[in-house]
């Protein structure tokens, strides 16, 4: 759900329209159309009324807490996957976001460490994965997760923020902060979700298109090299 946001900042930045992907990028069309329409389905029942609700329901400057709070947690994972990358420097930088924001920032309910410099960046194993060379594969839908790959479904569970959660002993404290987390991702995304309603003429294949691109643009950090496929 998190590249909603993102398919709908592209849309904005370039105009772009669908052209459809070449059929090697996605084989398994039909399989991920129903997939698709399934977490479709999942959202517009249960996700989307939640997260309005919680919108309404919470202050603002909590929702910011907790927006601060997943995102100092996911530093660590991200700095992890610099370092592998060999970016010793921005694998630093998320690190010290990291201790920083939590002793300073009361846990990261505040976000001390972009103002002193220390730049916030985006990594995964998928990307540390593609970084090495490891091909993107085809085009996978997963149910819930969403857009991902054939190389970024599985690394996607090497992610440390994954298993945070299996810490907390209490069973209902540790769904709970599951779900808050899930409502919270969910909520960021209700405007940018009204860009892409506006913007898409068939929702599944500018998902596609609009999340192979920026993925391919985060794994070369924005400097992607030609694909002769898109020519």
């Amino acid at each position: 759900m998190k590249a909603l946001l993102a398919i709908a900042l592209l849309a904005i930045a370039s105009g772009c329209a669908s052209t459809g992907a070449p059929p090697q990028k996605d084989p398994w069309e039909r399989f991920n159309r129903g997939t698709h329409e399934f977490n479709d389905g999942l959202d517009r029942l249960v996700l989307k009324p939640a997260a309005q609700a919680y919108v309404e329901g919470v202050p603002g400057f909590a929702q910011e807490g907790v927006t601060n709070f997943f995102a100092n947690v996911s530093d660590v994972g991200t700095g992890l996957n610099n370092l592998l990358q060999g970016k010793i420097a921005d694998g630093a930088s998320d690190l010290a976001r990291f201790a920083v924001n939590t002793v300073v920032g009361i846990g990261g309910l505040w976000d001390v460490a972009t103002p002193m410099g220390l730049e916030k960046h985006d990594e995964d194993f998928g990307q540390t994965l593609g970084r090495w060379g490891v091909p993107a594969g085809p085009y996978l839908v997963l149910p819930v997760f969403g857009p991902s790959t054939l190389r970024d479904a599985p690394a996607r569970f090497v992610d440390p923020s994954l298993y945070y959660n299996g810490e907390i002993a209490d069973t209902a404290v540790r769904g709970g902060v599951a779900v808050v987390n899930l409502l919270n991702v969910r909520a960021g995304l209700l405007k940018a979700e009204r860009i892409l309603d506006e913007a898409a003429l068939d929702r599944y294949t500018f998902t596609r298109d609009a999340w192979l691109q920026r993925r391919r643009h985060h794994v070369y950090d924005g400097r992607p090299p030609r694909d002769p496929e898109d020519e």
